[in-house]
Order: C-alpha cells, then sequence, then structure tokens
C-alpha cells in the first residue's frame, strides 16, 4: 500500500497532541497554530487515511476506535523518528555527548584549561576529548572530521572556505635564553648577530616553527639546529638546561620561568601569532559548537580587558 503524500510526521504531532488534551484550544496553544489549522490537519489525516477517525457531537470530535489504534502505533513511530535524528545528528557530531576538541600543547599553560572549566560549567553532561599535536596535523583532523573543533594559530593551514574561524588573542615571538646566558642581560635582541649561536626548534608543521623560520628569514640567517622536539613542553626544558637558544611565544613565560628569561626581538624581527577557534562551517549550529564559541568569545574579551 502507498502512502498518501498528505500523512505527514507534523499531522500525527498535532494528531496525538489532540488525543492528549481532548479539544481544539488546548491543541492550538499546545502547537502554537490556531484552531482552524488543527482542526484542518486533523481532517487532512482522516484524508490521508481514507477513513473517519472522529465523529461529530455538535463542535466537538470524538475519537472512534480507529483513532485510539493510531494513537497507540503513531506514538511508537513519532518517539522513533525522533530517536533515529537524534541518532543521526550525533554520528554526524551535532548535539553528541562528546566533544572532540583539538589544541596546541601551549595553549594547555592557561587558554585550554580556562575554556574548558567554563564549558563545563555551561553543559555539565558533555564529555570533553583534547587532543594535542601540530597546527598542522589538527587542521587535517579537522578537515576529515575527526575534530569537532580546533584552537590553534590562524595562519595558511587555516585559511579554508569550509572553515569558520573565531580570533582569541594575539601573541608576541621572543628569543628564550638560559636565564644565565650573557643574553639574558638584554632588554630586546637583534637576532641577525646571533648566525653563531646553536637554536633548538619545533618539528615542521607546528605553528611556532612556521614564525620562526619566518624570523629567522627576516633576520637573513640560517640557524644551526642542534635538536628538533615534538612539544613545546620538551624545548623549553633543553633551554633551560642551556643546551641552545629557542624563538617562543609569549604564553609560555610562566614554564620554567625561574630558569628560562624570554627576551623581546628588535622591532625589525617581530612576528605575532593569532590565537582563535577553527570549526567546519557546515557544523556551525551544533548546540555543543554555540557554546565553545561563546566561552571562546568570553575568553577573547577577558584577554583584551587584561
Amino acid at each position: 500500500m502507498e502512502i498518501d503524500e498528505e500523512l505527514t510526521l507534523k499531522k500525527l504531532q498535532i494528531f496525538l497532541a489532540f488525543m492528549r488534551n481532548g479539544n481544539l484550544s488546548k491543541t492550538a496553544s499546545e502547537m502554537e497554530i490556531s484552531n482552524v489549522s488543527v482542526h484542518k490537519a486533523l481532517h487532512s489525516l482522516e484524508s490521508a487515511l481514507r477513513c473517519p477517525l472522529f465523529k461529530h457531537e455538535g463542535r466537538n470530535l470524538i475519537p472512534l476506535k480507529s483513532a485510539y489504534v493510531l494513537q497507540e502505533h503513531s506514538h511508537k513511530l513519532v518517539q522513533d523518528i525522533v530517536v533515529t535524528i537524534n541518532k543521526t545528528r550525533e554520528a554526524a557530531g551535532f548535539a553528541a555527548k562528546v566533544l572532540h576538541l583539538g589544541s596546541l600543547y601551549s595553549l594547555t599553560v592557561n587558554t585550554i584549561p580556562n575554556v574548558i572549566s567554563r564549558l563545563k560549567l555551561r553543559r555539565g553532561e558533555l564529555d570533553i576529548q583534547l587532543l594535542l599535536s601540530s597546527n598542522l596535523d589538527l587542521v587535517k583532523k579537522l578537515k576529515s572530521t575527526e575534530l569537532d573543533a580546533i584552537i590553534v594559530a590562524l595562519n595558511e593551514t587555516t585559511r579554508d572556505p569550509d572553515f569558520e574561524s573565531l580570533p582569541m588573542f594575539e601573541d608576541n615571538i621572543y628569543l628564550a635564553v638560559n636565564k644565565h646566558s650573557p643574553l639574558a642581560s638584554l632588554d630586546e635582541i637583534d637576532l641577525s648577530t646571533l648566525k653563531d649561536e646553536t637554536f633548538l626548534t619545533l618539528s615542521k608543521g607546528f605553528a611556532t616553527r612556521n614564525d620562526s623560520d619566518l624570523v629567522f628569514e627576516k633576520a637573513g640567517i640560517d640557524p644551526k639546529v642542534f635538536l628538533q622536539v615534538s612539544d613545546i613542553f620538551t624545548l623549553v626544558s633543553m633551554v633551560s638546561t642551556g643546551v641552545g637558544l629557542a624563538l617562543l611565544p609569549g604564553r609560555i613565560s610562566t614554564i620554567y620561568e625561574s630558569s628560562v628569561k624570554l627576551i623581546p626581538l628588535q622591532g625589525s624581527y617581530q612576528i605575532k601569532q593569532e590565537i582563535g577557534l577553527v570549526f567546519l562551517k557546515s557544523k556551525e549550529r551544533d548546540p555543543n559548537l554555540l557554546a565553545l564559541v561563546a566561552e571562546c568569545r568570553m575568553f577573547a574579551k577577558q584577554y583584551i580587558a587584561i
């Protein structure tokens, strides 16, 4: 048997509301439509089913046995449809119980704990899974929908027509040296004078590595790189032992602050990192992402105020 196109889920919902309330006015109020619309929906439902559902007693509609049968089975049908919709949206990452968030190691010093703690207050039922990696790797995982959102450096890797981004704050790049280094007494540094110094860097794909390469290029030097590492905490630790120098963002200033000094670069070599939230435009209406966006906006306002 073919299902008549006039038989819609909306009409079944109106029918179920009428069966619960027993009159047109209460049903219209619940469904936020007019009495006439309720009456038309019920009449159309009878036409689609090709059988009567009610008998008329004055202005009242009295349910027939057929109406009670429809009520029993359509109630389960509507519930199944709702479950189906929810499961489908969860599979696509919309309003799921888990938020897959990616970020840079350096942002776990302040930014990520602040955003996550406030997000948990807003959506306590949400399970947040955090992945730390390089800018390039996180962008790839966002593109392939392995992640729902990332908080990273906004640069050429995040310029994609499928992405939506929200800038949060800017950070300067500094020269990091051991506090016992002769350089530690300087108020600023001319990077071009460090051609013979030994440097430590992050691996390719990290935003700070990309920015370091740009600064070295500006200074006209080909740095002697002693070691490349895959996380910024190891890099700061190596600098603190005096193994070499590194270019690092200011946000890591609280790590090993007793043994590492951050020296501003001279004006011509200064460079800023812009940090922000990035997510797929196709998910911009997802409730979890809307909550995350709200908290990132709040963090950005507080950062500016500070």
